[in-house]
């Protein structure tokens, strides 16, 4: 049996063993253990399984995930989340569907110092819901939008799955931050256009919320000046290059810890962040170790080189070629988790995405993307579930039928993506040219 043939049927039993259930990094590590033994003995199979977590885990690159990752935790327990929550519903409340806009606004604002889709998730689900429900919005609507409104952290920087790809495909990590952030914006105007939309035409299903004056509007502000200044703080520092990515992560954890402890963060309190904040991490860790000793499996299979060839050899478009890919992303977020996801996928179709001439770093937002899109499609949409979990009175049904407009301004968004790729590069393209 030739190598080619190992790859293949490796493949196939590993996304075998992912549907039913098995964890992805114990699947992604055994079968890319097997593949190897496989192909070059024992020796060097597990030799070079055994080296992976270590040499990799070892990258200095990867240290800004937890750094990202504490600056969310850290700033949800300081009470960051309802301040941004509040000064956005007293700015935006007015307009058809406000409390649900400001929803928006307000995780597009968290998701600057969370980069963690699911925790962002889970705070608006205690902070946004509440609120919306009391002014007699829908379940749906209040459920749909918190969970998409989550998803946005996987765009704006600082953002773990963006850093993840950059770590496979070896890609600055910097650039891919900063040109995540005018799409990040671009999907926040989108989301907040469809709700107003949808508002309009049933004002019943969101109403505004009026009676808020300019001086409770301009009072609200200061509460939002400690998420900004970390924001400026992550990115200016990145696109000047005055630091690295993980440098202006650790800067940017110390800057919320110094506000927290100053708002009166108690060590119960900060206990919680940090642990949460390692939990998180080891299970992206272990993600990416797993991921990795199947990446090493395929690259002795040739699997990604064969791959590549074909898509490039196929008679369409590039542009169609690139749908094609979307839509099976599409099709394998129903059953995946996005890390997942990403880290099985990137191996190949990475290098044939890149011989059809697209830019590494478009295509990364472009995929991150669709990550997002995963994480709110049934049946596994892990923001929906989030959702419900925290607020058990609301059906899991009704939460999957609330996102099901935003699936449709996601579409609308990679549409915007696929026709203007500068809305992706622009930015990043300055930074490199500075």
């Amino acid at each position: 049996m030739d190598d080619f043939t190992i790859g293949i049927i490796g493949s196939c039993v590993l996304i075998g063993l992912v549907l039913v259930g098995v964890r992805v990094y114990i699947a992604c590590a055994f079968i890319g253990l097997l593949g190897l033994v496989a192909i070059v003995g024992w020796t060097g199979g597990a030799g070079n399984a055994g080296m992976i977590p270590y040499a990799k885990g070892t990258i200095y690159a990867l240290s800004v995930l937890p750094m990202f990752i504490l600056i969310g935790y850290l700033a949800y327990h300081a009470g960051m989340t309802e301040k941004l929550f509040d000064a956005a519903r007293k700015w935006f409340g007015w307009v058809p569907g406000g409390l649900a806009v400001s929803t928006v606004f307000a995780t597009a604002g968290f998701a600057a110092v969370s980069g963690a889709s699911t925790a962002t998730a889970a705070v608006f689900a205690r902070v946004a819901i509440p609120e919306m429900l009391r002014y007699g919005y829908s379940q749906r609507l209040a459920a749909g939008v918190v969970a998409a409104g989550g998803t946005l952290a996987s765009l704006i920087p600082p953002s773990a799955i963006l850093v993840i790809y950059a770590i496979i495909v070896e890609e600055s990590i910097g650039r891919l931050l900063v040109a995540g952030f005018i799409p990040g914006v671009i999907s926040a105007l989108i989301y907040a256009a469809l709700i107003i939309i949808m508002a309009m035409r049933d004002p019943t299903m969101g109403p505004p919320v009026g009676g808020f004056t300019w001086v409770e509007r301009w009072k609200s502000v200061p509460g939002t000046f400690p998420v900004v200044f970390v924001v400026i703080v992550i990115f200016a520092s990145m696109y000047t290059g005055f630091a690295t990515p993980t440098e202006a992560g650790a800067v940017g954890s110390f800057v919320v810890f110094i506000m927290a402890v100053v708002g009166g963060m108690k060590w119960p309190t900060l206990r919680d962040a940090l642990l949460e904040t390692a939990r998180l991490t080891v299970m992206i860790f272990s993600l990416v170790w797993g991921v990795l000793i199947y990446v090493r499996f395929m690259g002795f299979a040739e699997l990604p080189a064969v791959f590549a060839e074909w898509v490039t050899s196929l008679p369409f478009p590039a542009v169609v070629t690139m749908i094609c890919i979307l839509l099976f992303y599409v099709i394998l977020g129903m059953f995946m988790d996005a890390i997942g996801m990403l880290l099985l996928t990137l191996p190949v179709v990475y290098p044939a995405v890149i011989g059809l001439g697209y830019d590494p770093i478009w295509f990364g937002i472009v995929v991150v993307k669709m990550c997002e899109v995963c994480l709110i499609t049934p049946p596994i949409g892990l923001n929906c579930y989030v959702v419900a979990g925290v607020r058990p009175d609301i059906p899991l049904q009704e939460v999957f039928k609330g996102i099901a407009p935003f699936f449709v301004a996601d579409v609308i968004t990679l549409g915007v993506f696929l026709a203007w790729p500068a809305t992706i590069t622009w930015l990043p393209n300055l930074m490199l040219n500075s």
